[in-house]
Formats: structure tokens, sequence, C-alpha cells
């Protein structure tokens, strides 16, 4: 049997990694589209290992990337991405991956897709189809090429790379905007809703649609400290049971679902789950002691149904809306400083991020989320698949 040879460069984006495809090398039929996807990260894979693909079966990297040029007149790049479950055949394509939005503009200046300056800095204008937003990426260029190589050090990344500055231009979905809208940045109209879980009870939870739809509640409210690492809660069934309940429950409330199940089967990527608490000390995962008095907050995510081993890159847009938004479970426990930033600890680390924010006749608007990430071309070539 012959394999098909298509085109894809494999980058890092932020702590992600995943497939960038040329939306011209794949085909346009959906379903056919859909299946080599899937085969190229080697999904499904009933024994979780993703060793016959792509893949390397974390929610971090089962990802996939399709660019093309926009026909926008105030963007240059669309950006599609499709977050790949691991056992079973979805793509689910409701969300966007901030991590990778980092990856974009490098990817498209590097494949010729727009025009960038020899030095300095290039402007790179990203339509993200999946929510319907824009994106500014701002990546640093030298002698015609992107910097890649440099002094900026992300945690839950191992080794400096050049910093990429990403601005969010209006995150908050607004009502019939991408996949991801549901009534605007609160679609329930309120900041905190109680969430009625069978099996858990009254669940206190902001519901926000910032980056992606966003569920936060209280680390106490699951049993938790805020302080837990991936091995404190992912080989525990009964937390991670407990955790997809409330996020299904807060879909449904979201008006993204009808029902819970339906959130579970079909929309695993999107809301997702956070919950935060007080500053308190830790060690981070590479062994890095955090202090209390150095965050502002703790907050962890849940990334297809398992802990996220430091912060997808649009929960630091949630949590940088929500902050900046007094009455949310994030406000009450850290509002934002006085330039608009936030700083909260991460299994990996800390991030910082800010959000410009305002009020207008009662109604919030959170007109920009920014933050430093880097991202790295690993290989470029052509990935196979069996025909």
């Amino acid at each position: 049997m012959i394999q098909l040879k298509i085109p894809a460069v494999y980058m890092r984006g932020g702590t992600s990694k995943g497939v960038f495809f040329l939306a011209d090398d794949l085909p346009a039929d959906k379903t056919e589209r859909e299946r080599i996807l899937l085969r190229v990260i080697g999904s499904p894979d009933r024994y979780g290992k993703h060793t016959d693909g792509m893949g390397a079966a974390t929610s971090s990297t089962s990802k996939i990337v399709i660019l093309s040029k926009s026909d926008r007149p105030d963007c240059d790049i669309d950006y599609l991405f499709g977050q790949v479950a691991i056992d079973a055949p979805v793509i689910d394509w409701s969300g966007n991956c901030g991590n990778l939005t980092t990856a974009v503009g490098p990817f498209a200046i590097s494949e010729g897709m727009i025009a960038a300056p020899a030095n300095g800095e290039a402007t790179v204008r990203i339509w993200q189809a999946n929510i319907g937003k824009r994106i500014i990426s701002r990546v640093p260029m030298k002698d015609g090429e992107v910097v890649e190589m440099g002094d900026f050090e992300l945690d839950g990344v191992a080794f400096p790379a050049a910093e990429v500055k990403i601005e969010f231009l209006d995150p908050a979905a607004d009502e019939g905007e991408g996949e991801s809208a549901a009534g605007g940045m609160f679609p329930t109209g309120n900041k905190v809703d109680m969430l009625n879980v069978p099996g858990v009870g009254a669940v206190e939870a902001t519901l926000i649609n910032a980056g992606n739809p966003t569920i936060f509640v209280d680390a106490a409210r699951l049993g938790l400290t805020g302080t837990e690492l991936q091995g404190d809660v992912n080989g525990d069934a009964k937390i991670l049971a407990l955790a997809e309940a409330v996020r299904s429950h807060g879909a449904v409330a979201m008006g993204l679902v009808k029902t819970p199940q339906e959130a579970t089967e079909k929309r695993p990527h999107t809301p997702k789950l956070s919950f935060v608490a007080k500053p308190a000390a830790y060690t981070a995962s590479d062994g890095k002691k955090i202090a209390p008095g150095s965050i502002d907050l703790l907050a962890r995510i849940f990334s297809m149904g398992v802990l996220h081993h430091a912060m997808t890159g649009t929960g630091a847009v949630a949590i940088a809306a929500a902050a900046a938004i007094p009455g949310t479970v994030v406000s009450r426990l850290a509002p934002v400083g006085a330039d608009g930033r936030v700083k909260f600890g991460h299994p990996s680390g800390v991030l910082n991020v800010g959000a410009e924010a305002c009020e207008k006749d009662g109604q919030w608007t959170v007109t920009q989320v920014m933050m430093s990430r880097s991202a790295r071309r690993l290989m470029e070539g052509w990935v196979r698949v069996p025909a």
C-alpha cells in the first residue's frame, strides 16, 4: 500500500506542539480531511500512546493547525485549530489553542504567506476561525528570517527561545460569532452562577467567554487546594469524574450543548474548567519553589479530561479577562493591578498576563489581552499517511 505524502511542519507554540498544514495541501472534503488528520496524529489509539502517529498522547500535543491566506481586509492569515481526542475518533473544532497561536505568525512568515521586514518586528494579523476573533502576533525578525533562538524563558518549556508577543483583541465572544459563541462574555448574564451538579450539589462558578469558553470555580469546592500538580490529580478517577461533571453541566448552562452527555462525548475541548485559590507556597513540576508573595493567585485548568501540565493559552486569556471584571470568582481572589496585569501560579511555574477592560452603562468589555510566549519549528517536510 502506498502512503500519502503531505507537506507539514511540526511546531512548538508556547507549552504545546502540533502539526501545521496549509489548507490547500489537504482535501477540501471535510470528512476525508478529518480521516487523514486523525491518522496523522494516530487517533484513536486504544493503547493511549499514539505510537503510530505524530501525537504524543497528551492534550498538549494532540493538535492540528490549518492555515490559509485570509480574504478579510483586516487580517493576513486564517487560522483553524483542531483538538484531537486520543482514544476516540473525534476532532473538536469548537475552540482555539492559545499556545499554538504563538506559532502561527512564525509559520506564516517562514512559508512566505505574508511579507515581513528583514529586521525588527513583523506584525501578523490573524483571524481565529474557530471562535471568530482577531489576534495580533509580533514576531522578531533578523536578516530576513524569523528569530527563534533567544533568552526568553517560559515556565513549562525546558529551553529559552525568542519572545513572541500576542494580543487577543476583543476576546469575549459576541452573539453568533464563531462556533464557541453563546451569548456574549457572560452567556447567562451573570458574573457568578450556581451549577446544580448531581452527586456534587450546588457549585458556584463564573461562566465566561474569553479566549475560549471557560468555567472558573474555587479549588476548595472540588476538594482541592490549588497547589496540585498533574500527578496529584490525573491518577485519581474520582477527581477527574467530578471535574468532568462540573464542566459538562457548565457547558449546558453556557448554551454550548443541550445535555451533559453531549459535552463529554462530542465537545471535550471546550468549555475548559479551571479552579483557582489564594496564593500558597508550592513546588512546581521542575522543582522550582513558588513563594506565595510572588503570585496573585493559584490557577489550574483541565484539558481534554485531565489536568494540564501548565496553563492553556486561552485559559490565561480567560484568567486575565475575569480578573479585570469585579464580581467574578477570579477577581474576588485577585483583581488585576493598576497596570492591568495579574500573575498566577500554575503547575509548571508562573505566568504574567494583562487585560484592558472598561465599563459602560454597567456592561464590562475586555478590549485586549496581552501575553508573551515563544515558538520553534521542530521538523519540516512531509507527513506520511496510509492511503
